[in-house]
């Protein structure tokens, strides 16, 4: 990886406009680039002992921090795995809680460019590769390598040849069943979310106020899953259990690691001018990195054989990109959107299509549509990097 060519212990932090440096204040900056529509949410910049401890493995620091954001992301894959037991099965799990966990990264990303006045394009750039990349390429290897069913086979053959009678429908069917249906769901929410930011920046650019509409979409899909997961306690006699607030307390020191090593990454990338890590791919590199989490999530869940948490963690991770991420920059600065927009676009929902019809049908996504899924981000990587 291209370092600065400053000492190995004097990394810079960036100014707002991403193009000249300052060292580390050993006070947060009180005010930051925010719209003056909106007085959003306000993080502090990372304690500078923090970030100086690091720095000063000199070259290693990058790789460090690289290493910060893929152990927070276990620690919370760690903690999902307790959870899961609790109140947050199947697809609520991948629907509901990793998200957030897996999105989080994607999340600071679009805050930290909104806050200091960063490119648009670039936040654009990393929504539509972290969906783009969990729905074509993260899903079809899985597919490809193992296979992903979401309902288990109808029926087998007996010793003359002939199929045998299908089972009677019993609980684990049935759960089967709900799970397919709340899959699709899943995936007509991505089909709608991916429309509307379709829609609102056919003109170019995304403003203030289609930001909003955007965050206010994924807030009601969220609040519905909210009420289905206590619906479900009540209809079990279950509950969150008392390990809750330890729970939710690693998860947070998870989510504090990767907002460290993101803002840290992000400006290191965006002071380095040229070369293919440098700030010209910012968006892509970001969207790459975000990706990670995603990709451990399905290799441990299709290791585990949970095919619907993996199908369902990265559908739900999708809605976090598109459309909170694009929305939480809107509150700051309006958005242009990237040249391969419309192209990246039609690709996602394509694949989402795909996916739907897959599940719909077969229940299961066949392992020759998951080397077209593959093939899809080819093409996707041809038309938005190197055309």
């Amino acid at each position: 990886m291209r370092l600065l060519t400053s000492s190995p212990t004097s990394f810079q932090r960036r100014t707002p406009a991403f193009n000249s440096c300052q060292p580390v204040k050993s006070v947060p900056p009180k005010n930051f680039n925010v719209a003056p529509e909106i007085i959003f949410i306000k993080l502090g910049r990372v304690p500078h002992t923090i970030i100086h401890t690091i720095e000063a493995k000199g070259h290693y620091a990058p790789w460090l921090f690289l290493a910060l954001f893929v152990v927070a992301s276990l620690l919370m894959i760690w903690r999902l795995e307790v959870m899961s037991g609790r109140g947050f099965e199947g697809t609520v799990l991948g629907t509901l809680v990793m998200p957030y966990c897996s999105g989080l990264g994607n999340l600071f990303f679009a805050f930290i460019l909104g806050r200091n006045g960063g490119n648009g394009a670039d936040v654009m750039t990393n929504s539509l590769v972290n969906n783009v990349t969990n729905m074509t390429l993260v899903l079809g290897l899985p597919a490809i390598f193992w296979g992903i069913r979401v309902l288990p086979g109808k029926g087998k053959h007996g010793k003359n040849g002939k199929a045998k009678a299908p089972p009677k429908k019993n609980a684990a069917t049935k759960t089967h069943e709900l799970n397919r249906l709340s899959l699709l769901l899943t995936l007509t929410a991505v089909l709608f979310f991916t429309g509307a930011v379709w829609a609102l920046g056919r003109n170019g650019k995304i403003d203030f106020n289609e930001g909003l509409v955007l965050v206010g979409l994924f807030l009601f899909w969220q609040c519905f899953h909210v009420f289905d997961v206590l619906k479900h306690n009540v209809r079990q006699g279950q509950s969150l259990g008392w390990t809750l607030p330890l729970d939710l307390a690693l998860l947070g020191v998870g989510a504090y690691g990767i907002y460290v090593s993101t803002d840290w990454l992000v400006g290191w990338i965006s002071n380095i001018p040229t070369g293919f890590i440098s700030a010209k791919h910012l968006g892509w590199l970001s969207g790459w990195l975000m990706v990670l989490p995603n990709a451990l999530l399905a290799l441990y869940y299709g290791w585990r054989g949970q095919p619907e948490t993996v199908y369902a963690s990265q559908v739900g991770d999708s809605h976090v990109s598109i459309p909170l991420c694009i929305g939480i920059y809107t509150m700051y600065h309006t958005m242009d959107v990237t040249p391969f927009f419309n192209t990246g676009m039609c690709i996602l929902l394509g694949a989402t299509l795909v996916h739907f019809l897959c599940v719909a049908i077969f229940g299961q996504l066949p392992r020759f549509v998951g080397l077209l899924l593959v093939a899809a981000y080819g093409v996707f990587l041809y038309m938005g990097l190197l055309r």
